[in-house]
Formats: structure tokens, sequence, C-alpha cells
């Protein structure tokens, strides 16, 4: 998640890459916190700080699907 918070200046297909990255690290911390909640192997506070950044992922995957996806005029 080292991506700059300034998107604008980044080209689509950059952006498609990233956005796929995004993705599936997104997918990746759900089924670890999961894992983690379902055996109750990690403390609380790991889980939050885990799902915090998933959240961060959230927010970039919307930022960038946005930039890349056109916009209609009605």
């Amino acid at each position: 998640m080292n991506a700059p918070s300034d998107i604008s200046m980044k080209t689509e297909d950059v952006l498609r890459v990233e956005l796929e990255v995004f993705r599936r690290e997104h997918r990746d911390l759900d089924e670890a916190i999961t894992a983690m909640v379902e055996r109750g192997t990690a403390d609380q506070l790991t889980i939050q700080r885990l799902k915090k950044k998933k959240l961060r992922l959230k927010d970039l995957i919307s930022l960038i699907e946005d930039r890349l996806t056109p916009d209609i005029i009605a």
C-alpha cells in the first residue's frame, strides 16, 4: 500500500494493475481475519489493525474505480 494519494498522475494501465493488486490484498486480508477469528489465534488489537488496513484498501479501490469509470452525462 505504498501508492501515493494523488492518483491523477497515473495512467489507466497503472491504475488497473494497482486496482487488481489492491483487490487481491483486500481479499487476502479478509480471509486472514476470518481464519484468525475462527481459530482464535489473534488478539483483538491485531484483528482491529487488519480490519483498518482492509478499510483503507477498500477506500483506495473505490478511489481508483471512480477514476477509471467515465463520467456519464445524463
